[in-house]
């Protein structure tokens, strides 16, 4: 395992062992809202602080970009830039739904070089180096075979902060459902992103995320094989916050029912 991945998986650990101990008391979870239905919890707060310790003590000129306390470290034009979402599916979590993990990405040259997306309810360790594939734990991952759209399992995020989208994106699920063998939305972006590396959902699509919802699940796809772009087929998918992905041949079938998705729609939504 690369050096840099190691201490990443290191980090992503740490913070599972936290989010995994309030989980049994989650009574006691300190909740506040950043906005409507967007939470953060004291459990977020900790997962990034134990992250950004381990990082920071092995990198110490590192940059951090961190959902809930931002860019931190030598600036923005630092070589290395590790982009970190300490608990994605945090509403998730707030209810006891087992479905949210730590994600960790590090950006060299332009290019996410290293990965780990964690599930802590299932101990389930997502990794990619680039050049050198993806894994879950041991096993070498590889998107899907399947070739027809009709027999596909789709995920997605629907909008939740700006309800005035909903119809449009409702459009969207709309002409996706009657062409696909289903559509699941389960509320953790990094973790949607691991299962279409996984196999385990054959495509998705979701607009308006964050860079640290993206980085690290973008990396386990190409290496597993996959698709991964903005609408416009491009590669800011980081920037842009939109993203389409999924197996070759799925891919592009999957990236012509996003065509004419009206602006509007291409807001925050992610979980």
């Amino acid at each position: 395992m690369h050096p840099m991945l190691n201490t990443a998986v290191k980090a992503a650990r740490k913070a599972g062992s936290i989010i995994n101990r309030a989980s049994l008391d989650l009574d006691l979870v300190r909740v506040s809202s950043k906005g409507r239905s967007d939470f953060v919890t004291e459990v977020d707060r900790a997962a990034e602080q134990a992250i950004i310790s381990t990082l920071t003590t092995a990198y110490p000129n590192h940059s951090i970009l961190a959902e809930e306390s931002g860019a931190s470290g030598p600036g923005g034009d630092a070589d290395y830039l590790w982009i970190i979402d300490p608990l994605d599916g945090t509403t998730n979590f707030i209810h006891g739904f087992p479905q949210y993990a730590v994600s960790i990405g590090l950006r060299h040259g332009g290019h996410i070089t290293q990965a780990v997306v964690y599930d802590p309810t299932r101990n389930e360790l997502f990794t990619a180096t680039r050049g050198r594939g993806a894994f879950l734990n041991d096993h070498r991952l590889r998107v899907s075979k399947r070739d027809q759209l009709q027999d596909c399992l789709i995920g997605t995020g629907f909008p939740f902060r700006r309800l005035d989208d909903l119809d449009e994106y409702v459009e969207v699920f709309t002409r996706v459902t009657k062409n696909t063998a289903g559509v699941r939305r389960a509320g953790a972006a990094s973790l949607d992103l691991a299962y279409v590396a996984a196999s385990r959902l054959d495509g998705f699509w979701e607009f308006g995320l964050s860079p640290w919802d993206i980085a690290a699940g973008s990396l386990l796809i190409i290496e597993a094989g996959g698709l991964i772009a903005d609408l416009h087929g491009d590669g800011d998918y980081l920037e842009t916050g939109d993203v389409v992905c999924g197996a070759p041949k799925i891919f592009p079938k999957l990236h012509a029912l996003m065509q004419g998705t009206p602006q509007s729609v291409r807001r925050r939504s992610s979980s």
